[in-house]
């Protein structure tokens, strides 16, 4: 029998995506994903002319791409790219950490300032860090709330399985 196979007079339910609870936290979720990816791009194009690397800015814009991939796919209850999202969260905050006292190393006299002052990417670079880690603790509380569950149950008013479409009069 196939997944989506529902027998005659039944609707697939998911009883655990109805709570406000779930909803607000795959909201969440979304948010930070966003939230994530906004502040890559904003620092990567904030500091394009000073990045050593053009790839690093490329890949860097891609993981945003796929942040907001992955904000799209989770307002569609899809559960499955939660443990990703946390585990590149976990690699985007060593990175962070990493790249966060460089930036604040280059505001100095003599120096060709980017798009945006050093200061300012430091900082958006050390936000970054506990942004990455709310988005490792809400994926892993959305991805324990069971949003797969699946369950048959009855249309209402119509026919079960096995059941007569007209009532029988004796």
């Amino acid at each position: 029998m196939e997944a989506t196979h529902v027998r005659p007079g039944y609707e697939v339910w998911r009883p655990n995506r109805e709570s406000a609870r779930n909803k607000s936290t795959k909201a969440l979720v979304a948010l930070v994903l966003l939230i994530s990816a906004a502040l890559i791009v904003i620092i990567v194009f904030g500091g394009w002319e000073r990045l050593q690397d053009t790839t690093m800015a490329i890949i860097a814009l891609a993981w945003a791409g796929v942040y907001v991939l992955f904000a799209y796919l989770v307002s569609r209850w899809n559960r499955g790219v939660l443990p990703v999202a946390a585990s590149l969260a976990v690699i985007l905050a060593i990175f962070a950490g990493v790249a966060t006292p460089a930036w604040f190393d280059r505001a100095k006299d003599g120096l060709s300032s980017p798009a945006l002052p050093e200061e300012m990417l430091g900082l958006l670079t050390l936000l970054l860090i506990p942004v990455q880690l709310l988005l490792i603790v809400v994926a892993m509380v959305a991805f324990n709330q069971q949003w797969h569950i699946e369950e048959e149950r009855p249309i209402r008013g119509a026919p079960l399985a096995g059941e007569d479409a007209a009532p029988s009069r004796a």
